[in-house]
């Protein structure tokens, strides 16, 4: 028989006490408790087995880091030994949830004695590394050694931010170990979150190993649909941890920062991570480079303010303690009963396609197939809606097939008219779940890659990339009651305010009363221009603000839009100059706000012709 002493002596370091741990269980002796018999061996493991708390099926990553950046020899206002940090640490690894964990070789020993294999993942990494593997590494020392820097608030000086090399590495490398760990991925879920090691400084440690609120986060966070962050006021102050405040509100593009978000908590999806990953990166290297530098939370500020459509923010209370989410979090179904309404984004946004056709399979086709190869986001996100105006029933079923192989609703009537058509589907609309709608006739197409290097005859480009994900994230943005798609039409271009021409004579006195008689014959060369405001840009692509006239060219329409434009006043046989006239009209008195494209993506191709006596506007 082997004696267990002479094996376990051999694997202790001291000679006197050692750990093993077998995955699930931890073995603690000292060698004077070794037995030494096989009958004492089985009832001494007996008696001093530990078991960790495992958790089956899991979605949640939870991801930490520890390394000692030497803050026991600061000033006693920010003074903590080591020690402090790994008792804290040692609560937290108390959890049953996955744990991801950055730490030094010395300190990976203490994870062991606290974690099984089968839950825990832990990526050895010195603090030296980070001179190279963080990329702004040199900057912040060059910062933080500025006495410009140093000298903004009384406090910043005897800071650990100020005296201590590694501090701000790694504060600002939460995001990027975060996004790391979601790419590594060693449990396979689909949800990561960051944990301070030493967050029970703060929060009561029960949280997590007894109450075990984590893993609620993964149904919130498929509530909320975003990227998490805790805030919390931050009304007054000259400064935002180092960072000067108006440059702060500069970079978040909001006139007055309200708040600031936590550090020690934030996470979410993995695509929801990457997607602040990316922001984070960018927005940190502009700041340090503009020699502007203050800890990870000041970067979430700029986050949370300038791009809020990919952000949930948990409010916290002006002293900033961060418990009360995880207290939120014990029942996580309240919590997600209580969340206030979601803001329209981008993403969430529900858009209904609508085109109208009329005795032409062949005119829908290619419009289906226009919008499919200009833009194959708008064609699969849209509910796709044909309002079939067709009176040649010999079509129906080739419309019918269409319909089910593009994935097409349809709605027949009988011949409503292009403007009756419209009224329709204003209506039709109003009464769907959607936020906006866009609206197609069988002959306006969208200009796909082929027109790339084309411009219009006014000079605009011809062709916009991922056209629908723009139009979303203006009407989103600006909230414009409509925004029209291309400047170029078929007849006329949007320079020219159209509206002149339909407007009553009352109206044209007083809007334009130096230019107020119509041409007695067809159109006037000096028509008045089109009145503009400002200029814009949504991913490299202009638009412009100003009095843009209705046309039943393709557009995008809000719910309030459509409300002000087609339902609050009807006509019993509405026609497209009369709405010209009411619209103009309303924006006039700033009742409505529109937009336009300085690009023309849209093609006026009306290759099918049916007999004009066929035609009908209402």
């Amino acid at each position: 028989m082997i004696n267990l002493k002479d094996i376990l002596q051999t694997l202790s370091e001291d000679g006197k006490s050692f750990v093993i741990n077998l995955g699930d269980k931890v073995l603690r002796f000292t060698i004077d408790e070794i037995p030494k018999t096989e009958q004492e061996s089985s009832q001494q493991v007996d008696n001093t087995v530990e078991e960790f708390k495992t958790l089956e099926n899991s979605d949640t990553t939870i991801v930490t880091a520890l390394w000692n950046l030497g803050r026991g020899s600061l000033g006693d206002d920010f003074k903590r030994p080591y020690s402090y940090y790994l008792d804290k640490f040692a609560e937290l690894l108390k959890t049953p949830s996955n744990l991801y964990i950055y730490v030094a070789k010395e300190d990976e020993e203490f994870v062991w004695k606290h974690r099984s294999r089968k839950n825990t993942h832990v990526k050895v990494m010195e603090l030296e590394e980070l001179k190279t593997w963080f990329p702004f590494y040199e900057k912040v020392q060059e910062i933080r050694n500025t006495e410009n820097w140093k000298k903004q608030a009384a406090w910043l000086e005897n800071s650990p931010q100020a005296n201590l090399e590694f501090y701000n590495p790694v504060v600002m490398s939460k995001m990027f170990l975060l996004n790391d760990a979601s790419i590594s991925n060693p449990f396979n879920t689909n949800y990561f979150y960051w944990l301070d090691a030493g967050i029970s400084t703060t929060v009561h440690p029960g949280y997590f190993h007894h109450d075990v609120v984590l893993e609620n986060l993964p149904k919130l966070t498929e509530e909320v649909d975003a990227f998490i962050f805790l805030s919390y006021p931050y009304e007054d102050g000259y400064e935002v941890h180092g960072f000067p405040r108006t440059d702060i509100e500069r970079y978040a593009k909001t006139q007055h920062l309200k708040y600031v978000c936590r550090g020690g908590f934030f996470g979410g999806s993995k695509t929801s991570i990457a997607t602040a990953n990316s922001n984070y990166y960018n927005l940190l290297r502009q700041t340090l480079e503009s020699n502007f530098m203050g800890t990870e939370e000041s970067i979430f500020a700029v986050m949370a303010h300038l791009y809020p459509e990919t952000i949930y923010r948990f409010e916290l209370s002006g002293d900033g303690l961060v418990w009360p989410f995880f207290e939120k979090l014990k029942d996580v179904d309240e919590l997600i009963k209580n969340l206030p309404p979601k803001e329209l984004t981008p993403k969430t946004a529900k858009v209904n396609l609508y085109v109208l056709g009329f005795n032409s399979t062949e005119q829908f086709e290619s419009v289906v197939k226009s919008i499919q190869s200009a833009d194959d986001t708008m064609f699969t996100r849209c509910r796709k809606i044909l309002v079939n105006n067709s009176t040649d029933t010999s079509l129906f079923e080739q419309y019918d097939k269409l319909c089910e192989l593009y994935g097409f609703e349809e709605i027949h009537r009988e011949n409503l008219g292009v403007c009756g058509g419209r009224q329709f589907i204003a209506e039709h609309f109003s009464e769907s779940d959607a936020d906006f709608y866009m609206f197609f006739e069988d002959d306006m197409h969208i200009n796909n890659e082929s027109f790339i290097g084309k411009n219009c005859r006014n000079g605009f480009r011809s062709h916009i990339p991922n056209l629908y994900e723009k139009l979303v994230k203006i009407m989103v943005k600006e909230k414009f009651d409509f925004f029209k798609m291309s400047f170029s039409e078929f007849y006329g271009d949007n320079s020219v305010q159209w509206a002149w021409y339909n407007v009553p004579q009352s109206v044209r006195n007083e809007v334009w009363p130096n230019y107020n008689k119509l041409p007695e014959h067809g159109t006037d060369p000096n028509a008045p221009k089109t009145v503009f405001d400002t200029i814009h840009i949504v991913d490299e692509t202009p638009y412009i603000k100003g009095q843009i006239y209705y046309s039943n060219w393709p557009q995008i329409v809000s719910k309030e839009g459509n409300q002000k434009m087609f339902l609050n006043t009807k006509w019993a046989r509405p026609y497209e100059q009369t709405w010209m006239s009411h619209i103009f009209q309303q924006t006039r008195k700033n009742e409505l706000t529109s937009g336009i494209f300085l690009a023309s993506p849209i093609e006026h191709n009306r290759f099918n012709f049916y007999q004009s006596e066929l035609r009908k506007e209402s």
